[in-house]
């Protein structure tokens, strides 16, 4: 989207994902300004980016994104500048100035002079986000996208209106709802099908056509969430669609109905965890028994359950791991993201413990344990996670699947099994040192 925003004012612009395919050093080495996106867990490939650019080019390195924006100090030791917040606006503001040779002093601003931060004030978030991605910027996506293992993605809203301390979507989108209009959400989701569904080879077509509305919680306006369901409802789209919310919409009747007339087969419920005092440690306002409820209900109205879980809380000990497994299998839910606990910088959760994280090799950030709990040791954490995606996600399931699911999840199943045994087999690579941090941590408990 950003890139679609640039190229309105600099035609010759370019995208690049390393997850998509390996970067035309040619072409961005002969950049004017290159603009790097960062999370946390990929923030030191980010900055190995911009270190290489800056040595090879005359290009202004420019770093954004979540990390950037919420671990600036660090982000500006690597680049030129640091844009804060969403880029919308201030890259516009940024291609603008250099151009006219004015001075970078613009709000949301970060960079080094003589040695010391330049910080040019907060920037108001943007506004207007109607605009709908050109994804034939994104360099050679439109061979990936016929694959069946990517899901087409629109993004509808942002912010969150809830407090949870691990996310970091409040602290950098902020808490309030910014919506698109329902007619811009309608457009998108076309453009995104026909850029998608696409034939293998020209001959074989997609299978997979579900669209996924990626925002954080789609009904945190549910006024507007309403009037684009109902426009989906109007139009002529006929796709299955997923989505992301809190529990609570699973007691919402109305709403539920709704997505089931609109297309969608499921939902994706951030339950993170199955204690009451889990919930409470973390200011997530949520209860086990609603969590259940809402669950079934949302089954009821012939919707699927997706869920995303989260190991190392306070009150976790041996045997977690395996009780996130027992609680996905008996409730029928579909497939699942299980991630140790997750540190973003900036967020109240790092900064309630980072006197308690083993590291910050960011890279490792990606659901490893990273942090000593309170009950267990990160290696028998490490191992909880382990056993829950290996529970979950089994050779013995897989069968299953293959035999009694509907073809749409038959097919994801498949490809889930796939990429979490690689997680499974990511995770396990970390035991060895975090069974040596482990030693050193048991030392420590039992000296007090």
């Amino acid at each position: 989207m950003v890139a679609t925003i640039a190229q309105r004012i600099v035609d010759d612009t370019l995208m690049y994902s390393e997850s998509v395919a390996t970067i035309d050093w040619s072409d961005v080495l002969d950049a004017d300004i290159v603009f790097i996106g960062i999370f946390t867990f990929n923030a030191q490939r980010g900055y190995q980016l911009a270190q290489h650019i800056k040595a090879n080019s005359d290009a202004l390195v420019v770093l954004g994104g979540m990390h950037a924006s919420l671990n600036y100090p660090e982000a500006a030791q690597h680049c030129d500048y640091v844009l804060l917040g969403e880029g919308d606006e201030s890259v516009i503001d940024f291609i603008q100035a250099v151009s006219d040779g004015a001075a970078i002093d613009f709000p949301g601003v970060v960079y080094k002079q003589k040695g010391e931060l330049v910080h040019t004030g907060e920037r108001t978030a943007p506004a207007d986000i109607d605009v709908s991605p050109d994804y034939n910027l994104l360099y050679r996506y439109d061979k990936m996208a016929r694959l069946n293992t990517v899901w087409a993605q629109v993004h509808a809203s942002r912010g969150c209106p809830h407090n949870c301390d691990y996310c970091a979507i409040i602290v950098h989108l902020g808490r309030g709802i910014r919506t698109r209009s329902p007619q811009a959400v309608i457009t998108d989701i076309r453009q995104t099908i026909a850029f998608h569904n696409r034939r293998f080879l020209g001959l074989i077509p997609r299978m997979n056509k579900i669209v996924w509305l990626t925002d954080d919680n789609f009904f945190a306006d549910r006024k507007w969430a309403i009037s684009v369901l109902q426009a989906l409802i109007d139009s002529d789209i006929n796709a299955p669609f997923s989505t992301q919310a809190r529990y609570e919409i699973g007691f919402d009747d109305e709403i539920l109905g709704l997505l089931k007339q609109a297309g969608f087969v499921e939902l994706v419920f951030g339950i993170e965890f199955l204690e009451d005092d889990s919930f409470e440690q973390f200011n997530k306002k949520c209860s086990y028994d609603e969590v259940v409820q809402a669950i079934e209900n949302t089954q009821k109205h012939g919707l699927e359950v997706r869920g995303l879980f989260i190991l190392g809380a306070d009150n976790h000990t041996k045997g977690v791991g395996q009780k996130i497994a027992d609680f996905v299998i008996r409730h029928r839910i579909k497939g699942v993201l299980i991630q140790s606990m997750y540190f973003t910088p900036s967020t109240p959760a790092y900064d309630a413990n980072k006197d308690r994280l083993i590291h910050s090799d960011w890279k490792k950030y990606d659901g490893n344990v990273v942090h000593y709990p309170s009950m267990i040791s990160p290696y028998d954490l490490q191992q909880e996670l382990i056993t829950a995606l290996g529970t979950i996600y089994s050779l013995r399931r897989l069968v299953r699947a293959l035999i009694f699911e509907k073809w749409l999840y038959k097919l994801i199943f498949t490809g889930e099994f796939f990429w979490q045994n690689s997680m499974k087999a990511n995770y396990k690579r970390e035991l060895p040192y975090l069974k040596s941090v482990s030693e050193g941590y048991s030392c420590q408990s039992e000296g007090g």
